[in-house]
């Protein structure tokens, strides 16, 4: 299963505008970082990236490595495949955008069936208190030693 990083925008129609960005390696974003960044409005990482791209390049050739040039631009095709969602999430951070939250799911769609499922909830149903098992919401914790593994509940 993937996991999808749920992004809302600053609006008020929030869940029908929101981007599902999937965390992970992006084989395409390997294999033509530039045109991957431009894709996704990544304009200035796109320009470093290529940038970084010939100048790698450019250095191990100059130097008389040969293959290794092209192998220092490998790197820059890694760093991009391997951190181009974060780039992304990034991007929507600076404009204004805010986190919902982590979702796991086979695909997209099952992502976005999730995500509205549990948007539903949230937006009909008033807060609840979250209440762990095995504890009084009366009555604080006890805070004392306990013996072993197992505390003794209602002992403070």
């Amino acid at each position: 299963m993937a996991t999808y990083v749920v992004m809302e925008p600053p609006a008020t129609d929030a869940a029908e505008r929101a981007v599902l960005v999937r965390d992970g390696f992006a084989l395409i974003a390997f294999l033509v970082p530039p045109l991957w960044l431009l894709w996704h409005r990544l304009w200035v990482e796109a320009m470093l990236a290529l940038a970084a791209s010939i100048a790698l390049a450019t250095l191990g050739e100059q130097a008389g490595f040969g293959a290794v040039g092209a192998g220092l631009s490998l790197l820059v095709s890694l760093l991009v495949g391997f951190e181009g969602q974060a780039l992304r999430i990034a991007r929507l951070r600076r404009n204004g955008w805010s986190e919902w939250g982590a979702l796991e799911a086979r695909n997209s769609a099952e992502a976005e069936i999730r995500y509205c499922a549990a948007h539903g909830e949230t937006a009909n149903a008033p807060p609840r208190a979250i209440i762990l098992p095995g504890t009084d919401p009366v009555r604080p914790a006890p805070s004392g030693p306990a013996l072993g593994l197992f505390g003794y509940p209602g002992r403070s």
